[in-house]
């Protein structure tokens, strides 16, 4: 047993001395990529105890720690998250070390709500796994390509492994460079790839994380802690991907996972209810719209019957042939608000009582979204008042463009001429975004895509009856 432990210490010093090396090879800082999970946590444990064992002169370019937050990640997940990225940075610099944390977000404008309740996006699935690239690809790509930008080259520092899956395995033997460790960058051409425990089992990942030094990593945290996650929620770690390739590989985070709490690509989510059979009884609401999610984008009457090009299509064969569904409808968004927005009142997260499931610009963004889809009644104020008996701070810039007995009036003269109101309200949306423009380049193509996608002209698709 003590010889076994001797050359498990043996293998870590040499890991620690080959990172070393990597290192001191060139001037390209490194970025490592943290999700919060047992491989993760490894690479940045290793790549911390290797830069604290040089000497200050050879600590000669930066390390960057990025972990990424989608602001819809399983909040005993972010909220260990965000305390581990404190601890590294407080104890870097206190060490002295060349290493800097950071969290990247999506832009708003992509974020999962506003993506999914401000434009209709259906609640993911395996074929139209919207948000993967949205929420995690894209944003630590955005700050790959600022570095990029900076030092002309980085490495990618990454907790992928060999024995994760075959298919991962032979993306990253497709990239890899004959007699180097570096492996190329599937799409960004001055990024490459750094993978120190490639060769690691999982045995060899947890026998790290919890014999070597005790478990204690050495900024103070402790590993058999996180254990305590994965025991708790039978999960594995949704990793931090920053290559469409190896996404494709890693197919969904799989059916355990630390990762976001409203995944619907997964038939169950089993981190999250394995936390909750665990003794945290504060999750079960968002487990419950979880489900909420799937069984609206099973229910056709939810859904659009266009894409969001404005254009209609078939799925199925001959008698089997029928319209296929488009994104959620702006009566089920109002629904889905409503409820998310109830769920956020009524939780009670023990850990951060500040906790919300949606945030102030999502919700302002998703405003303005439904106005531009005809919502002129400005429901979203109306809703977030319902629920919380208060108001937000909303922008001036958002009121309503008619009072309500003007939409009344516009709807009874709509009826009488026989002119779909949704239709007109759609044009007048149109006609307000190109106001004070000299040149209203794109606005005939604007009017045609709205008129491809009127009720109206479903009627006029052969092969489709009502």
């Amino acid at each position: 047993m003590l010889n076994s432990l001797l050359n498990f210490k043996n293998k870590i010093d040499e890991k620690i001395r080959m990172i070393q090396e990597v290192y001191l090879s060139d001037q390209r800082p490194w970025v490592v990529g943290y999700s919060g999970g047992k491989d993760s946590t490894v690479v940045v444990q290793l790549v911390f105890e290797a830069l604290h064992k040089l000497s200050p002169e050879k600590r000669h370019k930066k390390v960057f720690v990025i972990s990424s937050d989608t602001l819809v990640e399983t909040p005993l997940i972010i909220s260990s998250i965000n305390q581990t990225l404190m601890k590294i940075q407080d104890k870097a610099l206190e060490l002295g070390l060349p290493l800097e944390t950071h969290k990247v977000k999506p832009p708003i404008e992509k974020t999962f709500w506003v993506s999914l309740l401000g434009k209709g996006y259906p609640s993911p699935r395996q074929k139209f796994r919207w948000c993967t690239d949205r929420m995690k690809i894209e944003p630590a790509n955005s700050f790959i390509l600022d570095k990029v930008s900076q030092f002309g080259e980085v490495i990618m520092v990454l907790g992928v492994r060999d024995s994760e899956s075959a298919t991962r395995a032979q993306v990253m033997d497709s990239h890899s460079i004959s007699g180097k460790v570096l492996m190329k960058h599937s799409t960004l051409s001055n990024a490459y790839v750094y993978a120190p425990i490639r060769e690691f089992s999982t045995d060899d990942v947890w026998s790290y994380l919890l014999e070597y030094n005790n478990g204690q990593t050495p900024w103070g945290t402790d590993n058999f802690e996180l254990h305590a996650l994965y025991k708790n929620s039978s999960a594995g770690e949704c990793p931090l991907i920053v290559d469409k390739e190896i996404k494709e590989s890693a197919g969904s985070c799989g059916n355990s996972r630390f990762g976001c709490w409203v995944c619907t690509v997964v038939k169950e989510d089993k981190a999250l209810n394995g936390f909750i059979e665990t003794g945290e009884e504060w999750l079960r609401p968002l487990a419950a719209y979880r489900n909420k999610l799937i069984e609206y984008r099973e229910n056709r009457d939810k859904r659009e019957k266009h894409r969001m090009n404005g254009s209609i299509y078939f799925v199925g064969e001959g008698e089997e042939r029928e319209l296929g569904l488009g994104p959620f409808t702006l009566e089920a968004r109002k629904e889905l608000l409503k409820q998310l927005l109830e769920t956020q009142r009524d939780i009670k997260n023990p850990y951060d009582p500040d906790y919300k499931l949606i945030q102030d610009a999502e919700l302002k963004m998703i405003r303005k979204l439904w106005f531009e889809d005809g919502d002129w009644e400005d429901s979203l104020p109306a809703i977030y008042r319902e629920v919380f008996g208060e108001d937000l701070d909303w922008e001036q810039d958002e009121r309503p463009l008619f009072d309500q007995d003007q939409i009344t009036d516009l709807e009874l003269i709509c009826e009488e001429i026989d002119v779909d109101f949704d239709l007109i309200k759609k044009l007048i949306n149109i006609e307000k975004q190109y106001v004070g423009y000299k040149v209203r380049r794109g606005i005939i193509q604007d009017f045609e895509k709205i008129f491809n996608q009127d009720k109206l002209h479903y009627g006029k698709v052969e092969g489709y009856k009502e």
